[in-house]
């Protein structure tokens, strides 16, 4: 078994999880410890684990961008 634990700091780190865990697979945890996003994933084959953390890169960025501009608009409306 293959484990990859990925650990990043967020303004809104319980929004970014919460973005995340729909696009977990069963091998994939994510967790909330202040501001940070934690998340392990668990696969059999290295190039199974590479796979994941590169989709899970890219749904970590656009979950940091869409609260990042949420937060930006709310800012902007109050």
């Amino acid at each position: 078994m293959r484990r990859a634990r990925v650990e990043t700091t967020h303004e809104d780190a319980s929004t970014v999880a919460a973005a995340l865990r729909p696009d977990n697979t069963p091998s994939m945890t994510t967790d909330v410890a202040d501001d940070v996003v934690r998340t392990v994933v668990e696969r059999e084959t290295a190039g199974g684990l590479g796979s994941t953390l590169d989709d899970y890169v890219v749904n970590l960025t656009v979950a940091e961008t869409v609260v990042r501009t949420a937060r930006g608009h709310n800012h902007n409306h109050e």
